[in-house]
């Protein structure tokens, strides 16, 4: 077990593994062995098998494993670049390789060795030690795939985010709708899908504005992106305008990534005295440091020009208005793509009603379902999905 504990001495490119709670039980483990102390292994060993439990693991080729894919370390930032140099890509397989051995290692040697250190009153606590099945779920060829195909650190585990304090969040569980039940608008989804298709394809992109009513599922339109079949590179960061302010630190974050990112803006409008505007007008177009090419900004908002204008705008005391005007609306046409979402007529609005009343088995004379939305419709002036859905509730919660 000695040579265990000189080669993970001799760890290089993922030092920062032995560093974690866990790999420190690792090394320690070893260590202890090698240093003839039964009594600390006794301690690393069982510290060591809580943490592959922790994990939900049953084998620690399997906590390695994760830790490999999904920890950062020099080698895979470099792999995910397809940058990796030949001393890094040596030192790599070294320590992968290395983990690998590791993780295939009887737990009964591993015990035989601690049972050697101690007095032989101490046989059968370490033979009832728990055991970790041995098994190497990974080699130096497949781990550099991995990081070629998916990159590495949390990009490579989540798929959205939250940009907050200059800070990237991740989300576990996103909250989107599958394509398939958004309702309506199939156009304007289309043509967001045909752009993000493009930008997956690594091909030139608009960034895009979906402006119009609430409740016509603009932002289900951009979230249900992420079950779309072929986009699995693809990753939605939420922003709120309040943090446009640090923009540029998460484009040079983002840059040179093997995914693609979408920039998502939900509910996006400025007042006339806001210039936050401005920031967001220098990284959709004009900026002195471009746009990386494996991003997109996609923002939502129910104004076709995003800033709020009054009629004072127009008659100002500033000697052209014109500019005045053309300044608050130029920022929509930085949005190469603009697709408008708007409410429905009367006939496609109880067309709408009627197939979500199918769909969901709502049992209910046609008539009666038409005279019944044309009155719920009165009452809730907007003919939108949203208020079809709304319509259904009601009707079913009688």
């Amino acid at each position: 077990m000695e040579h265990f504990y000189a080669q993970l001495r001799c760890v290089s490119a993922y030092r920062a593994l032995l560093q974690e709670p866990g790999g420190q039980r690792l090394a320690r483990l070893f260590a202890a062995i090698a240093h003839g102390d039964g009594e600390s292994a006794i301690d690393c060993y069982t510290a060591l098998f809580e943490t592959v439990a922790a994990q939900g693991r049953d084998s620690l080729g399997g906590w390695l494993l994760d830790r490999l894919r999904y920890g950062e370390s020099p080698f895979a930032e470099a792999a995910a670049r397809g940058e990796e140099s030949e001393a890094l890509s040596r030192a790599a397989e070294h320590d992968i390789g290395l983990f690998a051995r590791l993780a295939s290692l009887p737990c009964g040697e591993i015990k035989a060795a601690i049972a050697a250190l101690l007095p032989a009153g101490w046989a059968e606590a370490v033979a009832g030690l728990p055991e970790w099945r041995s098994e190497a779920p990974f080699d130096f060829p497949s781990m550099r795939r991995f990081y070629r195909v998916n990159g590495t650190g949390m990009f490579a585990r989540y798929r959205a985010f939250t940009w907050s304090s200059s800070q990237l969040l991740p989300v576990e569980r996103p909250d989107f709708v599958p394509e398939e039940e958004l309702w309506g608008y199939r156009l304007q989804r289309d043509q967001v899908v045909a752009n993000t298709r493009a930008l997956i394809q690594g091909r030139q992109v608009n960034n895009v504005l979906l402006y119009g009513d609430p409740g016509t599922g603009k932002s289900a339109t951009v979230k249900a992106l992420l079950g779309v079949p072929g986009f699995e590179s693809l990753r939605l960061i939420e922003v709120h305008k309040t943090d446009l302010g640090d923009f540029g630190q998460l484009l040079r974050q983002l840059a040179h990534r093997p995914q693609k990112f979408i920039l998502f803006i939900d509910d996006l409008a400025f007042d006339q005295d806001d210039m936050t505007y401005s920031v967001l007008k220098s990284v959709l177009e004009g900026g002195l440091e471009p746009r990386p090419d494996n991003v997109a900004v996609y923002a939502t908002s129910n104004r076709r020009n995003l800033v709020r204008q009054s009629f004072s705008d127009r008659r100002g005391d500033e000697v052209d208005i014109n500019e005045t005007v053309q300044e608050k609306t130029s920022l929509a046409e930085r949005f190469g793509l603009r697709i408008p979402f708007t409410a429905l007529n009367r006939n496609q609005f109880l067309e709408m009603v009627e197939e979500l009343a199918q769909r969901k088995g709502v049992c209910c004379d046609r008539e009666v379902l038409q005279a019944e939305a044309v009155k719920w419709e009165m009452r809730h002036p907007s003919r939108t999905p949203r208020t079809a859905l709304q319509f259904l509730a009601n009707l079913t919660a009688r």
